[in-house]
């Protein structure tokens, strides 16, 4: 299987080419802009590889959660490319891209707490684990605030790694919650190599035509508009 993958979700800005097991990727940090980043990335690789998009099975992409405009920036960039060439989409969970990195790194456990930061005072956060080579969500994702994370019953007993900008930004609380981890890598961003490699074990089957490849952002209200005041009445 053939397939670009993008991820704008965060800071970590990236491309990455799947190739029939193996990968080729471009990554930059940058705080904004990654506007101006991801297309010069993808054509880049592109011409490394010396392939078109039309040679390509698909395009994988990180949906979400992460920043609103970096997971509308990445759902966007994918559709048009699909919509350009004709290719299907594979939208890819950005916290369970996190947890591929995370789970296979050498002696990594096979569970592991996924919190990305969320700001105001919230993370998005998931509960992972490995069988074999592939990595597969333990209940739902969900926004909320650290101190109420809760690791399922079953984990009770095992070894288990968090990862994430949420163990950066609010460690003690997540401590207190969820109690000590085997390992931490709060530092870990979400990757487009991952994702390419989780959509690939994932395949075509899991692909949608390009209207239906939407962001997910969890966070129902991030986009609304505040709420007008009610209007002033003049005294009498």
């Amino acid at each position: 299987m053939r397939l670009l993958a993008l991820d704008t979700a965060t800071e970590l800005c990236s491309a990455a080419l799947w190739l029939d097991g193996s990968v080729m990727a471009h990554e930059a940090i940058r705080e904004r802009g990654h506007g101006e980043l991801i297309l010069p990335m993808i054509d880049e690789l592109l011409r490394e590889a010396e392939l078109d998009l039309r040679q390509l099975d698909a395009i994988a992409f990180g949906r979400g959660p992460g920043a609103f405009t970096g997971v509308r920036l990445a759902a966007s960039v994918a559709q048009g490319l699909a919509f350009a060439v004709g290719l299907p989409l594979l939208p890819i969970s950005d916290l369970r891209a996190l947890a591929a990195q995370a789970l296979l790194l050498p002696g990594a456990p096979p569970r592991a707490l996924i919190c990305q930061d969320a700001r105001m005072g919230e993370i998005y956060w998931g509960c992972f684990e490995r069988i074999g080579e592939a990595i597969h969500p333990v209940g739902p994702e969900v926004v909320a605030a650290p101190a109420t994370v809760v690791l399922p019953s079953a984990w009770a007993a095992g070894r288990i790694c968090g990862a994430g900008s949420g163990f950066a930004a609010y460690a003690a609380l997540l401590q207190a919650a969820c109690g000590t981890l085997s390992a931490v890598f709060p530092d870990l961003r979400p990757r487009a190599r991952e994702i390419a490699r989780l959509a690939a074990q994932d395949g075509l089957a899991s692909a949608l035509p390009a209207e239906r490849g939407q962001p997910v952002y969890l966070r129902d209200d991030v986009a609304q508009p505040p709420a007008p005041s009610p209007p002033r009445t003049s005294p009498n």
